[in-house]
């Protein structure tokens, strides 16, 4: 039996019908806002992305995938989306990619300024011995030996592996950092999410890194 508020898939998969959607203008499908970008046409007619979702104007929503924003921006679909006149900038998906990647950095650095976030081989192992870490984070271009000494918590969504080793540094205010861990609670759901999208626009280095599909908390 079904839980009130969910329907079923085409594919048999549960969904939260509480949870709002949007239509991907690239694909078409209907998923949670969750999983999309946000744009709006500025008072110029510029295309901007609005990751916080709040800014005024007329919402056009995108896969955060780089294929789905890169057909969007080469198709011209969102003018049709807007129905006027937009200027789109030929470098939006490495823009969007930019201002994610800054905004799970920033989110990280508060999480360590609450004391929800440790780097540090030796400290993220005492944190995941403890039971303490929610969620892992190595930089994806460290070392495949020297990250599989460290396992993951249980659970999906627990691994991610889409930042470099100088941006998950700048989180903690080091040159580098190849392993860093999150607690329970606070920004870490918020992290996840960013993160999450974050890896839909972005390669990382190591195809192998258990960060690929990562869910949120």
């Amino acid at each position: 039996m079904q839980a009130p508020g969910t329907a079923m898939t085409r594919g048999g998969r549960v969904k939260d019908r509480t949870e709002p959607e949007r239509r991907c203008i690239a694909t078409g499908e209907i998923r949670p806002k969750g999983g999309l970008i946000r744009f709006v046409a500025g008072p110029d007619g510029r295309i901007v992305a609005d990751l916080t979702q709040k800014l005024p104007g007329r919402g056009i929503w995108v896969s955060a995938d780089r294929g789905a924003l890169e057909k969007a921006v080469q198709k011209r679909l969102f003018a049709r989306a807007a129905k006027q006149s937009v200027d789109v900038p030929a470098t939006l998906a490495d823009d969007v990619e930019r201002m994610l990647a800054h905004r799970v950095i920033e989110l990280i650095a508060l999480s360590r300024k609450a004391g929800r976030a440790v780097a540090g081989y030796e400290k993220v192992k005492s944190w995941l011995g403890s039971g303490e870490a929610a969620i892992l984070i190595q930089a994806s271009d460290g070392s495949g030996r020297g990250k599989s000494k460290l396992s993951n918590p249980p659970g999906k969504g627990t691994y991610i592996g889409v930042l470099t080793a100088e941006e998950l540094g700048l989180a903690f205010g080091r040159e580098h950092v190849i392993h860093a861990a999150l607690a329970a609670g606070g920004l870490t759901k918020r992290v996840v999410e960013e993160a999450a999208r974050l890896s839909g626009l972005r390669k990382t280095i190591g195809g192998d890194t258990p960060g690929k599909g990562m869910k949120t908390l």
